[in-house]
């Protein structure tokens, strides 16, 4: 660190960092007591959780832009009070409905902070330590997913569901007070306007940005799909193409474009993306499939599967500095790469669980996610954002996390797509749908599903190795 200065910014950047991962996982599993409490059911709670990852991913990118140009820590700063505030109207919150409009608040101030934290982080760092600090807040990251089930759990067991978004409020207060005081010490570069005078922020693209983002992931949900006729479905598909054409040729352009299409001429920022793309599906076909696997096939209670599940989130937090201090040293192509690659192990084991696997061979695949986590993020997130010029960090870590939700809607997608065909193939019926009650077929489509993820996992090791070596940062967005 720089100053003291520096230190409790990047301390409030830990602090966002590990109550967004906890505040995630506390309302997962606070969902059947909200929906009871706010009378409604699966589907209606479903929204509320949709909502928030709706507003996340379609936003992220947005706000990176704007800190960019408005000043990172002022988006920050009332990212964190919009999320604050959010959280206690949904605890306030009368019905479904007023539910889905707060999380969806909700959504949009944690876009303001996620495509900011990284960022600051960054910059709050030396450059000899940017891997160590990634690291760290991929520590915060998972420290939050660890206590958010336990502490949500305690709560709606001991005092009430309304008490998983109070319990929000006083961390949210607390950052606010920290960040307001790292403002006073250090204040704030606002750089409004482009050289030409046109306004800095591309509100054309950025609301086109916004339409393509929930078309694709409209276009991918199958739930939606469903509900529409072929033709609809056709249209759906080309409405995206249309958007997403549409919003190539803004960002071609614009004086100041939301996503300056230049910044993929980097090659350590264009192969990071992709990198990260591909390992974020990787992960969410894991975190996806294996539950099935575990209760469903190999019959494990919830709560032994529950306990299982921590190995993965125990190993990332514990060894991602760990991944951050080696890019420090060597790059961050090695350890990413090697990263990736035990997301391909893990995956390969997949391919030989049977129906009488003992648990410790999902634990295992388990322990090998977690240490592909540690190995894996914190270098890929230092060399994404630290390969653009320091204008366009706050785009980068948006991209960063706009590919991360793109690969959780992508890794559930391409996971029912492969073990639909795959059952489909292995039990001679056309029209049958993955079902774990015939146990040979719905293992065989397991296999097959987790060979193609191996390929997938490859694929994200073959793009990270190919990067690049060391990013300095000296990139050129013109």
């Amino acid at each position: 660190m720089t100053s003291r200065g520096n230190a409790l910014l990047l301390a409030t950047c830990l602090l966002v960092t590990c109550t967004t991962g906890a505040a995630s996982r506390i309302f997962a599993i606070s969902l059947p007591s909200v929906a009871d409490g706010l009378g409604t059911d699966m589907v209606g709670i479903s929204w509320a959780l949709i909502a928030f990852q709706l507003a996340t991913a379609a936003l992220s990118l947005v706000f990176g832009r704007v800190g960019d140009v408005y000043g990172r820590q002022t988006v920050y700063i009332w990212g964190i009070v919009l999320f604050t505030v959010s959280s206690l109207l949904c605890g306030l919150s009368g019905d479904i409905l007023q539910l889905i409009f707060y999380r969806v608040l909700q959504g949009v101030g944690a876009a303001m902070m996620q495509a900011q934290g990284r960022a600051l982080a960054m910059d709050a760092s030396t450059e000899e330590s940017r891997g160590r600090v990634q690291g760290y807040m991929t520590t915060a990251h998972h420290s939050g997913f660890l206590v958010g089930p336990g502490a949500g759990g305690f709560i709606i067991q001991y005092i009430h569901w309304r008490g998983v978004f109070f319990f929000l409020v006083p961390l949210g207060a607390v950052a606010t007070a920290m960040a307001l005081g790292f403002r006073r010490r250090q204040g704030s570069t606002v750089t409004k306007r482009t050289d030409n005078g046109r306004p800095a922020i591309d509100y054309l693209g950025a609301a086109l940005l916004v339409a393509v983002t929930l078309a694709l992931m409209g276009v991918l949900d199958r739930q939606i799909m469903g509900t529409l006729t072929p033709a609809w479905r056709a249209g759906a598909v080309a409405a995206f193409a249309a958007l997403a054409a549409g919003f190539l040729w803004r960002e071609s352009r614009a004086a100041s474009p939301i996503l300056s299409l230049a910044l993929f001429r980097i090659r350590m920022f264009a192969f990071s993306t992709v990198a990260m793309l591909l390992v974020s599906i990787v992960n969410t076909l894991h975190v996806y499939l294996l539950p099935f696997y575990l209760q469903d096939v190999l019959g494990l209670a919830p709560a032994f599967m529950g306990i299982l599940f921590l190995s993965a989130p125990i190993v990332a937090a514990a060894l991602s500095p760990a991944g951050g201090i080696i890019a420090d040293k060597v790059g961050p192509r090695i350890p990413a790469t090697v990263g990736a690659a035990m997301y391909a192990g893990a995956s390969f084991l997949g391919v030989w669980f049977a129906a009488g696997s003992h648990w410790m061979q999902p634990t295992l695949v388990l322990v090998l996610v977690g240490l592909g986590s540690a190995l894996f993020f914190p270098p890929n997130h230092t060399a994404l954002i630290s390969s653009v010029p320091p204008e366009h960090r706050g785009v980068a870590t948006g991209t960063l996390y706009t590919m991360f939700g793109l690969g959780n809607v992508f890794g559930v997608t391409v996971g029912n797509f492969l073990m639909t065909v795959a059952f489909r193939m292995h039990s001679g019926n056309p029209e049958a749908l993955p079902a774990a009650a015939d146990r040979a077929h719905f293992v065989l489509a397991l296999q097959d599903t987790f060979l193609v993820t191996t390929g997938i996992a490859l694929a994200a090791v073959a793009w990270s190795l190919l990067r690049g070596g060391r990013s300095t940062g000296a990139g050129s967005a013109s």
